[in-house]
């Protein structure tokens, strides 16, 4: 053993909680409180035992805090994830169904294919980083809006409007880096796509300097104007009977 003036009171802090603390309980509770190993901690104890004193002493409420922060954190990330999903659901399955149909020609069929390959992309993506906790793909009826080359060009620029300013409105409430770079990685995807079919519908690609972000009410609103999410009972298939309310 080294002489007390080699660790500055180390060994005599060891010897102390070597005996008061044969099942190392009270070390765990150190180390949960301060994030340390129990080596650390003496080391860090060395002014005296009063160091020691102060340290049990200190209350484990912003640990715990701490903690708690971080859980609803990723509680709060899933679901920003979550929603980010519903929506590249919605995308996937929409020119999917109009590839499907082959209603389109030329350049927007090339759009259709190129964009769903992506929205597809960005399903799996979002699902492989969600895992079990990733919501189920919803049913979907487009109301025919499929099968009208125009009217298929005019909800395309909403959809991809729409989703370029979901991802803009919840990015900055994301805390984990891994699911920020995910979704920040969709996000100039989205952009690109809004862009590409704003110009194939005659429209200005860029039409301002900034995108105005929508909160997240807004745009589950809009979602269920569209009256595209059906219910499961229902076959997800394109009808032509009830026209969507929200198609740019």
């Amino acid at each position: 053993m080294r002489r007390r003036d080699d660790m500055h009171d180390g060994p005599e802090l060891e010897l102390q909680l070597a005996e008061l603390d044969a099942d190392d309980a009270l070390a765990e509770g150190i180390e949960s409180v301060w994030g340390d190993s129990r080596a650390d901690f003496l080391a860090k104890a060395a002014v005296g035992s009063g160091a020691l004193l102060a340290a049990l002493a200190a209350p484990a409420a912003p640990a715990l805090a701490k903690d708690k922060g971080k859980a609803k954190g990723k509680r709060q990330d899933r679901s920003i994830l979550n929603y980010a999903l519903l929506l590249e659901y919605l995308q996937a399955d929409f020119y999917t169904e109009a590839e499907r149909l082959k209603t389109l020609k030329n350049e927007s069929a090339r759009q259709a294919r190129v964009v769903g390959a992506h929205e597809r992309a960005h399903v799996k993506a979002l699902k492989g980083v969600l895992g079990g906790d990733a919501i189920k793909r919803p049913s979907f009826n487009f109301h025919g809006v499929t099968e009208r080359p125009q009217a298929f060009r005019r909800t395309a620029v909403a959809l991809e409007d729409l989703s370029v300013a979901a991802y803009a409105g919840q990015g900055p409430r994301i805390q984990s880096r891994p699911y920020l770079v995910a979704a920040l990685g969709i996000l100039s995807v989205e952009a690109r796509h809004a862009s590409w079919i704003r110009r194939l519908a005659g429209k200005t690609p860029a039409a301002s300097a900034f995108d105005e972000p929508r909160p997240k009410p807004e745009v589950i609103r809009l979602v269920q104007a569209t009256h595209f999410v059906s219910t499961p009972r229902k076959r997800a298939r394109t009808s032509s009977k009830r026209s969507p309310r929200y198609t740019g």
